[in-house]
């Protein structure tokens, strides 16, 4: 039998995706084994990752170079890259927020039939694939694999909660006892009740800074906790939608938290609530579990033996939501090493795989793993939680166009949470009308 031929069966058994992505003229467009390039952003998760990767080297001697940037600069580096169609990294762990931009530019590999062929959407929970790999949502077309699973939720402290005095003054003012909240009401009055600035001690962290997205992942939360929407992800109306009263309700809420917040929260990056914590200024923050690990850390947390965990309580109708964090992992279409990108995924998919990601801190998003009693009982406190909370993701617009979406909402929420200059009407009424515009210029209307 021809070689070529030979190995195509190979390749279509091991990657399930055909010979698009192998061949170019009948030729193999690459079969280099020294190294591949993955680039993500400079965090602890990526120091997770140049650890598991070494495991894929010892298998197949392929070596894996993990090159990270701060946040800061992620989103630029990487579609300068793109923009260049260069090969800087052969795969990405990009933003869900990349997906409608990285399709349509033709920046990312598709991977639809190899998901189908690998079953990934059995193996994964399917709001993490969903967030993480497709688009458009709800068209069965993929574009990553789902790398980094992650979401909002809350660290508090123990000790606390459960100090005698504290809770006897709390069931005093507030008529109900002190316990970890269920609802935003209780978060509300928890943060009153500890907000005592005289002794240096505030109610409550939460994110707010205009760099990268920090504040409008947790605004938007609290809108869908109240029943509203950002707009309409299939048609992107927005007007009536993003200004409804549950939206303004949401942002309202929001600006009402800020009230018990530490001084200086105008610009706070999701990891200034946890070192807040970590001094003891706070007794309850919340932020993305991916940065939850060095709570779980006796050397970076002083109280990690009283800190505690929790998921996103309920709005006033009982909806339970959380932002979805976390990033899939995408190949670069201009590189030329996509075999050994498809070989390293399907390396990566595999249980044991996954199990030994979420044993490094890694956030595997496999059914199979976020169900185990390892992951459950044995792993990093806040693995339950995060089990949880997973089932409750939703995410912002993933469109080509998200980057001046994202820098409208960032502004405008801004400027409402830390001044008194709009009200939440005003606020939302101007941000939909600005939305919507990015979306005529964008041709979004179009007939």
């Amino acid at each position: 039998m021809n070689k070529i031929v030979i190995a195509l069966i190979a390749l279509v058994v091991i990657g399930g995706i055909g010979a698009v992505y192998y061949f170019s003229g009948g030729k193999m467009e690459s079969q280099s084994n020294d190294s591949i390039t993955i680039l993500w952003a400079e965090w602890a998760p990526a120091d997770s990752l140049k650890e598991l990767v070494k495991d894929f080297t010892k298998e197949t001697g392929i070596a894996v170079k993990v090159d990270t940037v701060p946040w800061a600069d992620f989103t630029k580096t990487t579609f300068d890259v793109f923009e260049k169609k260069g090969q800087n990294f052969d795969m990405v762990v990009g933003d869900s927020q990349w997906l409608g931009k990285g399709s349509r530019d033709g920046n990312f590999v598709e991977l639809t039939q190899f998901v189908k062929a690998n079953k990934i959407n059995e193996s994964m929970h399917p709001a993490a694939l969903e967030g993480y790999g497709e688009y458009p949502t709800g068209s069965g077309r993929y574009w990553a694999v789902p790398l980094e699973g992650d979401a909002l939720g809350w660290a508090y402290r123990k000790d606390i909660f459960d100090d005698a005095d504290e809770k006897a003054a709390f069931k005093k003012k507030y008529g109900y006892p002190l316990a970890v909240p269920q609802t935003w009401a209780q978060v509300r009055d928890i943060a009153e009740f500890f907000y005592r600035p005289e002794s240096k001690f505030y109610g409550i962290g939460i994110p707010t800074g205009v760099a990268h997205d920090t504040l409008s992942m947790g605004v938007e939360n609290l809108i869908w906790a109240w029943g509203g929407e950002l707009g309409d992800y299939k048609t992107h109306r927005v007007e009536g939608i993003l200004n409804s009263d549950k939206s303004i309700a949401g942002l309202e809420f929001y600006k009402e938290l800020y009230k018990f917040t530490p001084p200086n929260y105008e610009d706070a990056f999701y990891t200034v609530p946890l070192v807040d914590f970590t001094e003891g200024k706070l007794p309850m923050f919340f932020s993305y579990f991916a940065f939850f690990p060095e709570l779980e850390d006796a050397s970076k947390n002083p109280y990690h033996k009283d800190t505690g965990y929790f998921a996103m309580p309920k709005g006033p109708n009982g909806e339970r939501v959380a932002s979805l964090g976390g990033q899939g992992i995408s190949i670069n279409s201009y590189s030329a090493k996509k075999d050994e990108s498809i070989q390293f995924m399907q390396w990566f998919i595999k249980e044991d795989v996954q199990h030994k990601w979420a044993k490094l801190g890694g956030f595997s998003v496999n059914k199979n793993v976020l169900a185990s009693k390892e992951f459950l009982t044995t792993g990093a406190r806040f693995n339950p939680v995060f089990a949880e909370s997973i089932g409750m993701l939703k995410d912002f617009w993933a469109d080509p166009v998200y980057a001046e979406l994202l820098s409208a909402s960032q502004v405008s929420w801004s400027k409402f949470i830390t001044t008194d200059e709009l009200t939440a009407q005003e606020t939302m009424d101007m941000l939909a009308k600005e939305w919507e515009n990015i979306f005529e210029t964008n041709g979004y209307y179009r007939e």
